[in-house]
């Protein structure tokens, strides 16, 4: 079980994957009606993924000019909360794939702005799965509990911060160890964070792309022999070597965090997790009523989770707050690309949300 980084340098992280050699492929359709069916978990099967379009890449670049500040912002409030709140070296643990450029940009602020020790490694999480066990164990091998600090880019429903919980709660039992089972995130909309940056849905343009702004690693999928001593897998795009932005994005952040924190103090944003996940809670249950969705996990809002639709499910219907802003531009384009209905709701408390089409749906 050998770590790698991916495309990004050495020291910026350390994949906790199996890389596999190779994987038979299942088409997005096919996947979409074993995960509906229950007959396969979403986390045993990978669709290929393709070079993004030069309009997509476009609209990346659009995201990342008009966003950068903001997002340098969020992490740069996001290292100082970190480093508050642990003492010694931090181990940065992200949670693969959107949480991997977060965790690679916290460990270059921590390091050149707070002055701080830090590893980094990015591991899998799968819901209903948890996190890799074997990966955790071999962190824990080289470093003290309490510097571990688990990253992610966002929260959606908050679904993968409860499996966090859950699963490492359940890691800390059966190692009789006490890690910190709280996610640290730029964007939580869910109010489902231990700690975040803001709560605002935004576009963190990095959410755009699949894995080339990753380290060109693959979604993770959970080993199919069994075995808990062997890490959870992904596949390595180096085809896509020529296109990668991952560490050139990464780099871009860092620099324009670099320059607010040249610039003075930067002021908290006030967040209120109670009436985050109030809303979030109305929101899914408005929704579901509304378009008749009995499983909750059909409903993906925020900007971040509405693009992982269009990018890897089969989609129902892109419901926006406002169609012409320019952080759904990229939803608008992905809808249209995908021939998927679009629908306008002002009274939507995010910009964007992503409903998947049930199994038999016309």
């Amino acid at each position: 079980m050998n770590d790698f980084s991916g495309s990004y340098r050495q020291g910026d992280v350390r994949f906790l994957l199996r890389r596999l050699p190779g994987h038979s492929f299942t088409s997005v359709e096919e996947k979409e009606a074993l995960i509906q069916s229950g007959r396969r978990h979403y986390s045993e099967m990978l669709s290929a993924e393709s070079l993004p379009s030069s309009r997509h890449m476009a609209l990346f670049d659009a995201a990342c000019l008009a966003n950068r500040g903001r997002m340098a912002a969020d992490c740069l409030r996001l290292a100082h909360l970190i480093a508050a709140r642990r003492a010694g070296q931090v181990t940065l643990v992200s949670l693969a794939r959107a949480g991997t450029p977060v965790g690679v940009i916290l460990k270059h602020l921590l390091e050149q702005v707070l002055h701080r020790d830090v590893v980094h490694y990015s591991v899998s999480i799968v819901r209903d799965r948890g996190i890799d066990a074997a990966a955790l164990r071999t962190i824990l091998a080289r470093h003290v509990p309490a510097s571990i600090v688990f990253v992610d880019g966002w929260t959606g429903k908050g679904v993968i911060a409860r499996e966090l919980e859950r699963s490492v709660g359940e890691f800390n039992v059966r190692h009789r160890v006490r890690l910190d089972t709280g996610l640290y995130v730029l964007s939580d909309l869910a109010g489902a964070a231990a700690c975040a940056s803001s709560d605002a849905d935004y576009l963190i343009p990095s959410s755009i792309l699949n894995a080339t702004v990753s380290g060109l690693v693959s979604r993770t999928v959970v080993n199919s022999n069994g075995d808990h001593d062997d890490f959870h897998g992904c596949l390595y795009y180096q085809e896509f070597a020529a296109h990668d932005r991952s560490r050139g994005f990464a780099d871009d952040i860092v620099a324009a965090a670099l320059e607010i924190a040249a610039a003075g103090e930067l002021a908290p944003v006030p967040l209120d997790r109670a009436r985050a996940a109030a809303t979030s809670r109305a929101c899914l249950r408005e929704i579901a009523q509304r378009y008749d969705i009995a499983d909750v996990n059909l409903i993906k809002p925020g900007i971040g989770e509405a693009t992982r639709v269009l990018l890897r499910r089969v989609p129902r219907l892109l419901i926006l707050r406002d169609p012409d802003a320019a952080d759904v531009a990229h939803l608008n384009l992905l809808a249209q690309e995908k021939g998927v209905p679009v629908v306008v709701d002002r009274t939507l408390p995010y910009q964007g949300v992503s409903l998947i089409r049930r199994e038999g749906d016309a």
